[in-house]
């Protein structure tokens, strides 16, 4: 009951309530109006019981130094001004410390449905077979050595091994790759994984808890629940504030045998100033990073991101834009042109539902290119395809597919082949019945401002790493393009967090930034978490700290900037709240201020911090 009423009093409508009627009383004084009941009264009820109860709350549950915090102070000063009759002074101190506890919260909620987003990811069912007969069983009475048959488009209940067929499986969930990868008899697949084309028959490897999924899950949780809330600066200096200002103000009362001088005393040393030093400065940062496509979810994150000395990127999505992209056309025979080659592979692929297929014919749409009519298609799923274009069999594939259809690739063709691919592309060859007729290579196209990012990070000595589940020749290919030095490549989400983990472990604050639902457990545990908006996935978003909307990473320096700008506001704000505390001080004790006009110093101490902070919002960081 009495929480229930402390929390719809420490609510922002009725501390505005309380407000208001501290402006009334205010207005009764300076006019000299003679009411029956001084309307300060109610900005005592409203803001300060919360206030009070918070600190008896603190007295009662907390351990040690930590009883003492920054609402016991302010309560002491509180009824020290009641019992001397100077409500608008008791009034105004509660309604200032509530105005900066509604202030941080507002900066420091954080959302948390990005676990129960993981969590539905998870396959729910799965297709046993027993005895050549299929039944759909949960997914929780699947038993180690089940056999399961996945047909295309559905999720892979376990991991699991494959025992027979060929496929083509989705695995970005797990490694962010933007390809779908080639999987036959023997390889291993992974638990929410697609399989994208044919039917598999598995084996069950590791089931439940066990499996990747769930483990990237429990990553998530555990890693969110390391993760500490911010504890009030404030308090931290109440510990230490408040036997001070009850010793300064009893030695003040007792030489000068005046108590108005001893209440004058608490009601200056109250930390208003100092407790609106940090949620103003953030929110006005938290505004400034608003305009520039920015969301900031919590004051902690940029604080914390003013000490990062080190940022991890992911490669898929983050360095570069996702998305595939024809970027080499290479005819091997002298009697084709290039866009002649280009017709004959998207009439051929027009047909096919893999990624590669529709990119290629994609780009010859955007090319004008004329697209025929095929026949005889077939698509073997993780190798390629045959189909007959203008009376012409081709077939389309990778190497393995060429050679198992008795087509010779020569040497030349061959080291071709090799190049593209430590440049990180994905080829696919064209043939006829007999000999190569030329190549299609994709790619994922690096972000142009990239390289410029990487070298601005540099210049404000902040490290830049690639952790990456593709393979080691693509990153090492796209990392070179941009000045990226460290390179940790083929890395499942487990050790991505292994990564950031151990350069925690050497000292260095980290951020990591990614796109990906693989990337959720690294962005949790990374210092600071920064995900792609507009593309990323929803658990990754949720997850993170910060988002960028715009997904432009040139943004990234300028959040840095704004970072440390922030902590440095919240620093200088704190030093000029305590030498304003300081000197109101020695005038209360030297009786040049009472309550009232202490009450009023000390206000105006609070919007001095505001204006600081305030001017933040419209700083150029550019």
């Amino acid at each position: 009951m009495l929480k229930r009423i402390n929390d719809f009093l420490s609510g922002l409508p009725m501390t505005i309530l309380g407000g208001v009627f501290l402006a009334i009383s205010f207005l009764f004084s300076c006019f000299d109006l003679a009411v029956p009941i001084n309307p300060a009264w109610i900005t005592v009820f409203i803001c300060g019981l919360p206030l009070l109860y918070l600190a008896v709350w603190r007295c009662i549950h907390n351990n040690g130094i930590s009883k003492i915090s920054s609402a016991l102070l302010i309560s002491a000063a509180m009824i020290a001004a009641i019992a001397i009759g100077d409500l608008f002074a008791a009034g105004e101190v509660a309604f200032i410390m509530e105005i900066g506890a509604i202030l941080e919260d507002m900066t420091t909620n954080r959302a948390k449905r990005g676990l129960k987003k993981l969590i539905s990811l998870a396959p729910i069912q799965g297709r046993k077979i027993t005895d050549s007969k299929e039944e759909m069983i949960s997914a929780d009475k699947i038993r180690h050595g089940d056999i399961l048959r996945v047909l295309p488009g559905e999720a892979i209940p376990v991991d699991a091994v494959i025992i027979c067929g060929e496929t083509s499986v989705d695995q970005s969930i797990m490694t962010g790759e933007s390809l779908p990868i080639d999987k036959s008899t023997g390889d291993e697949v992974f638990c929410g994984t697609i399989n994208c084309f044919g039917s598999i028959d598995i084996k069950a490897t590791k089931i439940g808890k066990d499996s990747s999924l769930q483990k990237l899950i429990q990553m998530v949780q555990d890693a969110e629940n390391r993760q500490a809330p911010m504890q009030r600066i404030a308090d931290k200096a109440a510990s230490y504030l408040v036997p001070v200002a009850m010793t300064i103000a009893i030695i003040a009362g007792i030489i000068t045998q005046d108590i108005v001088r001893a209440v004058t005393v608490l009601v200056v040393f109250c930390p208003c100033a100092l407790v609106l030093a940090t949620p103003t400065a953030i929110m006005a940062a938290i505004g400034q990073a608003t305009k520039h496509g920015i969301i900031i979810k919590s004051g902690e994150a940029l604080e914390k991101m003013g000490r990062v000395n080190t940022i991890t990127f992911d490669k898929t999505g983050t360095l570069t834009s996702g998305k595939l992209e024809v970027s080499d056309i290479l005819a091997f025979d002298t009697s084709i042109r290039e866009s002649a080659l280009l017709a004959l592979a998207a009439s051929a692929e027009a047909k096919s539902e893999h990624p590669l297929g529709k990119a290629v014919v994609s780009y010859a749409v955007k090319q004008g290119i004329n697209i025929s009519e095929s026949s005889s298609f077939q698509m073997q799923s993780g190798k390629g395809i045959t189909a007959k274009v203008q009376g012409t069999k081709l077939h389309l594939g990778s190497e393995k597919y060429i050679q198992e259809n008795r087509i010779t690739i020569p040497k030349n063709i061959t080291d071709t082949l090799r190049n593209l691919q430590l440049q990180g592309k994905a080829v696919i060859i064209v043939t006829d019945d007999s000999h190569c007729i030329g190549v299609i290579a994709l790619s994922d196209v690096l972000r142009p401002e990239a390289k410029d990012m990487v070298q601005r990070l540099s210049d404000m000595n902040t490290a830049a790493i690639l952790l990456t589940g593709d393979n080691q020749k693509t990153a090492n290919y796209f990392a070179s393009q941009i000045g990226i030095k460290e390179i940790h490549a083929e890395l499942l989400p487990a050790e991505k967090v292994s990564c950031i983990s151990k350069i925690q472990d050497s000292g260095n604050a980290v951020c990591m930034i990614g796109d990906g639902v693989n990337d959720a457990p690294a962005l949790k545990t990374a210092d600071v978490g920064v995900a792609m908006g507009s593309m990323g996935s929803d658990i990754a978003i949720e997850a993170a700290d910060i988002a960028l909307m715009s997904d432009d990473i040139s943004q990234i320096p300028y959040l840095k900037r704004l970072s440390n700008a922030t902590v440095t506001t919240i620093k200088l704000s704190i030093t000029l709240s305590m030498c304003i505390n300081l000197i109101a001080v020695t005038c209360s004790v030297l009786g040049i201020l009472n309550p009232t006009t202490g009450a009023l110093v000390h206000n105006a101490g609070s919007c001095l911090v505001v204006l600081i902070a305030a001017l933040l919002y419209d700083r150029k960081f550019d």
